[in-house]
């Protein structure tokens, strides 16, 4: 079987290193050979929270990766019309890589339990490798949350692929805060992305 390809897709408002440091550790323990990074047009688990227009969300992923041979950045999910649908977005990557390719959907630990409620979940389960990033103190949901929706065996492999990364205390939403109350950002975001942000006045009232 080829290397495998790590998909993760997030509305990256903004992005931030602790994006860049969880999908590098998740790389690292499975050997991926790539990951894609993939901003949401619609999410549909925030249909009430509005995002930043999508070209700087775009933008912002791109300037953070630049010059890293592990990432690239798609805007697969900005062109496609509806809610952006996990399940859709890995049909499209298995059309275009083929059947020998491992395909790993990245996700953060809050998400886990919020997979009975994704788009077809009982279905993206058989294919694609859903690897969820946790925490230091972080504690597995019940099995009986996962199991009536996708079955005994997929969960098992699901908290199996629940695989340890740095405790990197960052989030999108104190980011926006702190640029609203004038607070830096250095440290949180890379140098680039920070710049992005103050030339188009982003997150401000």
């Amino acid at each position: 079987m080829s290397q495998g390809v790590g998909l993760y897709g997030g509305s990256f408002d903004p992005i931030h290193f602790g994006h860049l440091i969880g999908a590098r550790s998740i790389a690292e323990q499975l050997g991926l050979a790539r990951i894609f990074l993939i901003p949401s047009a619609r999410p549909p688990h925030k249909r009430e929270h509005v995002l930043t227009e999508p070209g700087h969300r775009l933008d912002m992923a791109r300037l953070a990766v630049q010059g890293d041979p592990l990432f690239e950045v798609d805007d697969l999910e900005l062109h496609r019309q509806g809610p952006s649908y996990t399940f859709d977005t890995v049909s499209e990557y298995r059309r275009r890589l083929g059947e020998a390719v491992e395909l790993c959907w990245i996700i953060g630990a809050d998400s886990l339990p919020e997979l009975p409620t994704w788009y077809r979940i009982a279905d993206l389960v058989k294919v694609v490798r859903i690897v969820t990033t946790t925490r230091p103190g972080w504690r597995p949901p019940n099995n009986s949350l996962l199991e009536p929706t996708i079955g005994p065996e997929s969960t098992r492999q699901l908290l199996r692929d629940c695989l340890p990364t740095p405790g990197i205390e960052i989030s999108s939403t104190d980011i926006r805060a702190r640029v609203r109350s004038s607070r830096p950002i250095r440290y949180l975001v890379p140098a680039s992305v920070a710049s992005h942000i103050q030339a188009h006045c982003l997150y401000r009232e």
